[in-house]
């Protein structure tokens, strides 16, 4: 209950300011000094567009200029070099995360790998990778759980900054079905129990997204009545004042006790009660982050598929995926893309992984799915195999502009940088290699690693 002179005070409640979004190019803590003015006999734009004998101008660590007929400007540092393309992006590693991290089984959906980064690797082990073209990864902990929670994308090279080389902090969120751990397979009702923990914590991350809709819409609507309350009163201030007088008046005249008039208060909503996972989820519901899960068997994939349909704004992406050629109609026509993992895998495999085969990425491609390789996120060192692991695929049909597709522009739009890297083109960040021949061909060999702008394997430095 509300007398005049509380409601005439009322002050509105402020909003929580927005989540910031990633940080703008000038704070990822990239070489700033220096120019660089890169030639090539080819450059790959992109995969599917290649200019002969063009260079490429790198400034403050972003492209500045691409083109046939560029010159350098004073001062620049020249490379030259045979062919010039984007660096690899490995969409399934587990490079640069501590092994307590990587291992996790207790991980939940708002489980932030780049928690567990290890700023203290040994160099060697990045100078592998960039010499093998790897200049950005999808580093995921919580390899053995369910719920792998929160991805993030990392460069190789981390560079001088405070960001330690975090390109994008949530770049999805992560999930397991049937998959082996510890050395132990998943029976078929635990398979089917994790499919339906899933699609379960997508349904209550719709409901969570839904009851937070509501609240804003109520809390508005509040909001305007508050207001146009405090006009009325603001109005009827004087005209009040005066009636209450005579009222009070009135009523010492008569020898009656004098009642103030309240007001009943219209109440406040109250928010949803803060979950940390169900927040993730709801983002997730509503295609603001991706949802990486990792599934084999195709009645796995089957009732993955069935199960997400109802979720109109959410991006499937499926990782593994050895059986998917029996839903690739359906992952093409959602335009569901598949992360391959190409590894020669022997007799003693995961059971999940006994139909995987090397001609995977390229009977799927066939079929019109988009295809991205990854190097399987089992082992950190393994990220230094891509380029070997996109030969396999290559020569098991995989179309070689396609692999380089699935090696650079394809995980890089998957996971929400594709306005940052991914390709050479204007105000993109400079993340390139110098190759001495085409690229993801076994005799060719990386000159130049550029990361950030900064040249980080050279021949004199290699």
């Amino acid at each position: 209950m509300l007398t005049l002179a509380i409601a005439a005070s009322l002050v509105l409640p402020t909003r929580a300011p927005a989540r910031a979004g990633p940080p703008e190019p000038a704070t990822l803590g990239r070489a700033q000094g220096e120019t660089l003015f890169i030639r090539g006999e080819k450059v790959y734009v992109r995969p599917d567009l290649v200019l002969e004998d063009a260079a490429v101008l790198v400034e403050r660590g972003l492209i500045s200029a691409v083109g046939k007929d560029l010159t350098p400007p004073e001062g620049a540092r020249e490379i030259r070099g045979k062919v010039v393309c984007a660096g690899f992006i490995d969409p399934w590693a587990v490079f640069g995360l501590n092994e307590e991290t990587a291992t996790d089984e207790r991980t939940s959906a708002a489980s932030r790998s780049s928690d567990g980064l290890n700023t203290y690797l040994d160099p060697r082990f990045r100078r592998e990778l960039l010499r093998a073209g790897v200049t950005a990864l999808r580093v995921q902990g919580g390899t053995s759980s369910r719920s792998a929670g929160i991805g993030s994308l990392v460069r190789v090279h981390a560079g001088p900054g405070a960001d330690r080389g975090v390109l994008l902090d949530d770049c999805c969120v992560a999930f397991g079905i049937g998959l082996t751990r510890g050395g132990r397979g998943v029976d078929l009702f635990d398979r089917f129990s994790e499919l339906d923990r899933v699609l379960g914590g997508l349904s209550d991350g719709l409901a969570y997204l839904q009851d937070k809709i509501e609240y804003r819409h109520d809390l508005e609507e509040w909001e305007k009545t508050i207001a146009e309350k405090e006009k009325e009163l603001e109005e009827g201030f004087k005209k009040a004042k005066k009636d209450r007088e005579k009222e009070e008046a009135e009523a010492k005249e008569k020898g009656k006790e004098f009642k103030e008039k309240s007001y009943k208060e219209d109440r406040k909503p109250k928010p949803p009660k803060y979950d940390e996972d169900k927040e993730v989820l709801a983002r997730v519901v509503n295609g603001e982050l991706p949802l990486v899960v990792e599934a084999h068997r195709a009645s796995e994939l089957r009732g993955l598929l069935e199960g997400t349909e109802k979720f109109d704004r959410l991006r499937l992406i499926v990782a593994g995926g050895s059986e998917a050629l029996a839903v690739a109609s359906e992952l093409a026509e959602r335009r569901i893309p598949v992360i391959v993992w190409p590894a020669p895998l022997g007799a003693q495999r995961a059971d999940e992984l006994a139909e995987s085969e090397l001609g995977l990425a390229a009977s799927l491609a066939e079929k019109g799915v988009s295809v991205i390789l990854g190097s399987g996120g089992a082992w950190p060192p393994q990220s230094r195999d891509l380029p070997l692991l996109a030969q396999l695929a290559i020569g098991h049909g995989l179309d070689r502009q396609a692999a380089l597709e699935a090696l650079t522009v394809r995980p890089a739009r998957a996971l929400d940088v594709a306005d940052r890297l991914g390709t050479l083109e204007r105000g993109k960040e400079a993340d390139l290699l110098v190759l001495d021949g085409e690229p993801l061909r076994s005799t060719t060999r990386v000159q130049y690693a550029i990361s950030a702008g900064e040249a980080v394997i050279t021949p004199e430095n290699p």
